[in-house]
């Protein structure tokens, strides 16, 4: 327990670190114009059209039709409330989260002259598809390594969830739509979300088992 909160508090401080960035323009966030520079300048066809893919389903809509049918298969197929509950709270957080914190810093978007797709006028800081998706992907992976799959299956929802989450990130840079500090502090707050989420399962489950020895 107290790893993870040594994780949340050093992740609230990196996104804090972040944020000051972003607002000033200094830091990390000094360095977003000419990364975006480059991304755009690496563009292609085929690349365009796989981010487009990549980046429609971290939609807020998209999202939330995934995680309602998600919950209701993981109350169908495990028999209970639990793993449906965690992915609905771990998802509802990561929308309040960005929603929250996007108003609060108000940072604004890269030009949109530079974007591939339909112009979004919100603000950029942080990412929420990157957030949203990250949270999301995650959590289905740590439901499935707690599961009764085989020890490969679970390593390859490991791997495809660090590898969705880093490709959703990416797009959002690549089509225009964020500063690639955006994407960064997405996913640091994804991750400390997860991390707290994590940490109040086992003090619940602690308690829970003090109470039935007791």
């Amino acid at each position: 327990m107290l790893l993870g909160l040594l994780v949340i508090v050093l992740g609230a401080i990196a996104f804090a670190v972040q944020a000051d960035a972003a607002v000033e323009g200094d830091g990390l966030a000094a360095f977003d114009p000419r990364l975006t520079e480059d991304f755009v300048a690496h563009r292609t066809a085929v690349l365009s059209k796989v981010a487009q893919t990549i980046t429609f389903f971290g939609q807020v809509a998209v999202l939330t039709g995934l995680t309602v049918v998600v919950c209701a298969l993981l109350r169908i197929l495990t028999r209970r409330w639990r793993p449906a509950v965690i992915l609905a709270v771990g998802m509802a957080g990561a929308a309040g989260l960005t929603y929250g914190l996007k108003v609060l810093i108000g940072r604004h978007r890269p030009d949109s002259s530079l974007v591939i797709g339909t112009i979004d006028t919100g603000f950029s800081f942080p990412s929420g598809h990157t957030l949203s998706s990250t949270v999301f992907f995650v959590l289905l992976a740590a439901l499935l390594w707690y599961s009764k799959v085989s020890r490969k299956i679970k390593i390859a929802g490991a791997i495809a969830a660090v590898v969705l989450s880093i490709a959703m990130g990416l797009s959002r840079v690549y089509l225009g739509y964020h500063w690639a500090t955006d994407v960064l502090a997405g996913w640091t707050v994804a991750l400390t979300w997860l991390c707290l989420i994590g940490t109040a399962i086992h003090v619940i489950d602690a308690r829970r088992d003090r109470r039935q020895s007791a």
